[in-house]
């Protein structure tokens, strides 16, 4: 028997959105960056996997802070190095 658990249902795991296009090149020029000066996250993430994401796109975390009430951040999706 296989269960399915769907990790974004999880109370610790923040929401997790892909970007678009025009909404990562907003984000790139708002804060005058590249997209490899982005955090990374790795393509094997289970909330990446959960949303859909692939190797290159943009991932937006939303989570409830204490002190900032919401808090985003932003996550450059990438493959896992091989050990």
């Amino acid at each position: 028997m296989s269960t399915r658990f769907n990790v974004l249902d999880h109370v610790m795991v923040p929401d997790h959105q892909k970007m678009s296009e025009e909404e990562v090149e907003d984000l790139l020029s708002r804060y005058q960056i590249t997209l490899d000066q982005l955090p990374r996250i790795y393509s094997d993430d289970p909330a990446v996997k959960s949303i859909g994401a692939k190797i290159g796109d943009v991932i937006k975390i939303t989570r409830n802070s204490q002190t900032a009430g919401i808090a985003e951040s932003y996550r450059h999706v990438v493959k896992r190095p091989k050990k």
